[in-house]
């Protein structure tokens, strides 16, 4: 399945539902590609993330990889100025 932002025009009130339902197709082992700006789904959800930078891929790996610290100083960047609204 291909996620682009599924969030990003939603009232806030539907976010963690959308995203509870997409946790759930990934529990069942879906295949999912999904851009996103929910940084928490992504760490906690993939098993891989891409993150693109004027579109050339910047930092890609393991969630735990990217997220612990083995990435660029732009994702770093990138992560801690977006809210969190999917942090499990």
């Amino acid at each position: 399945m291909l996620f682009d932002e599924p969030t990003s025009a939603l009232d806030p009130e539907l976010v963690g539902e959308v995203l509870r339902v997409m946790r759930s197709l990934a529990e069942e082992g879906r295949t999912m590609l999904v851009v996103t700006h929910e940084m928490g789904f992504a760490r906690h959800v993939s098993n891989r993330v891409m993150f693109l930078h004027q579109g050339e891929v910047d930092s890609d790996g393991p969630p735990d990889a990217l997220f612990g610290g083995q990435c660029s100083e732009r994702f770093r960047q990138f992560v801690s100025s977006h809210h969190d609204r999917a942090a499990n």
